[in-house]
Parts: structure tokens; sequence; C-alpha cells
């Protein structure tokens, strides 16, 4: 048997036996990436919305600055987020370095930009549509802009997932801030990096499945809401 057949029949073992090692990396890697995608959410949408309808001086730079964020070097933001929370940064009285707390801070400033990018488009398409049936009804952009949030929030779940997907894959900035320390910060992407190098590949191929399958999943759910929502309310 060569070495990638034997890389793949000891992953799925590892995962058939319910490997404690794998069982920590992945509970730790959707505990992170899914609370950096809850703050990302509250900050991103609620933002690419009130730029997406809002018009005001400055509105186009904030627009061309917005979509320059979404292409953040993941590795630019470590250190950023790295100098803020170090001990003579302006956090480092928090001592929130190199723990769990940091990684979702520098996901979260990775994806908020990327999700307020996409929702702003697609508030903007929908505000064209609906902007002189707001006029007659006299709302103010504040309320056009919640009621524009709610009917396109299922198509704001590409948003959302797209968000996921990048905290998901994420490898620069969590092993600058998050130190890719075993049992506290090893996230699945930092843990295939080390375990590759290492040559622990039956783990590293292992975890990689793992990340692949959580990924089609959260996007075949996303997929089946959609449907359905075109169904219920086409």
């Amino acid at each position: 048997m060569n070495a990638f057949s034997l890389a793949i029949t000891e992953a799925f073992s590892l995962l058939a036996d319910l490997d404690h090692r794998v069982a920590e990396i992945v509970l730790l890697s959707l505990q992170v990436s899914g609370l950096a995608v809850l703050l990302g959410t509250l900050i991103g949408l609620p933002l690419g919305a009130c730029l997406g309808v809002g018009r005001f001086p400055g509105h186009q730079f904030l627009v061309i600055a917005l979509n320059g964020c979404m292409g953040l070097p993941s590795v630019v933001v470590g250190v950023v987020v790295y100098l803020l929370l170090s001990r003579s940064g302006p956090l480092g009285s928090m001592g929130l370095l190199y723990s769990p707390t940091a990684m979702v801070l520098a996901q979260t400033v990775l994806v908020a930009p990327l999700m307020a990018a996409i929702t702003r488009q697609t508030i903007e398409d929908a505000w064209h549509d609906y902007e002189e049936e707001f006029r007659v009804l006299r709302l103010r952009w504040i309320d056009s802009v919640r009621v524009l949030l709610h009917d396109c929030r299922h198509s704001l779940l590409v948003a959302v997932l797209a968000g996921l997907g990048r905290a998901m894959s994420e490898v620069g900035a969590v092993m600058i801030v998050g130190g890719n320390i075993d049992r506290s910060t090893r996230t699945m992407t930092t843990a295939i990096a080390l375990e590759t190098s290492k040559g622990d590949l039956p783990l590293a191929v292992a975890l990689g499945l793992v990340l692949l399958a959580v990924i089609l999943v959260l996007n075949g759910l996303a997929f089946m809401v959609r449907q359905w929502a075109m169904r219920r309310y086409a």
C-alpha cells in the first residue's frame, strides 16, 4: 500500500474511532468560526444595507474602501490584531493574545467587510426596485434598511456563507494571534498545516475531510432553505 492510500485509510480510521484529537480541534474550529461569523453578521449586514440604501457625501469612497477590504490579506490582519493585543499594545492589559478570543477577533475583522460588501450589492439591487414605493410611503431610510434586510434575508445567506467559508479556511491570522497551541488554539486549518509539515498525514487528511464535509453540509442546507423560500414566497 502506498503512502497516499495508507494516509487515507488511517484518516478514515481516525474518523470512525472518533479520535479525541480530531474532535477537540473540530469543536474549537466550529466555535471560533461560528462566533466570528455571528459577529460579522451583526456588523456586516447592517453596515452593507446602510451603504446600499443611504446616499451621503463620501458614500462612493466608503463603497470602494469596503470592496477593497474584501481581499484583506489575512497575515496583515493577524499582525494588526497581534499588535493591538500584545503587552505593549492598547489592549494588552486584557491578556487576550494566544487565546480563542483573539482568533475570533481576527476572523471577525476578515469576514465583516466581505459580508458587508455582498450585502450592500444585494440591498442596493433591491432598493432600485422598491425605491419609488418607499418614497411614496415616506419611509425613513433606516426603516427602508430594516424592510429590505427582512425581504432579502434568504438571498443574504450567500453573504453569511461567504463569511463562514473564509472563516473556516483561515490560517494566517489565527496562527499569528492564536499561536496554534495544542488543545487550546489549534483549529482545523492550522492543525492541517502543522501536521502536514510534521509528516502526520492521516491526521491532516482526517481534518481536511471534516472541513470539506462541514462546508458541503452548510452549503447544502443553505441551498435547501433558499429553494424552500422561493417556493413559499415566490
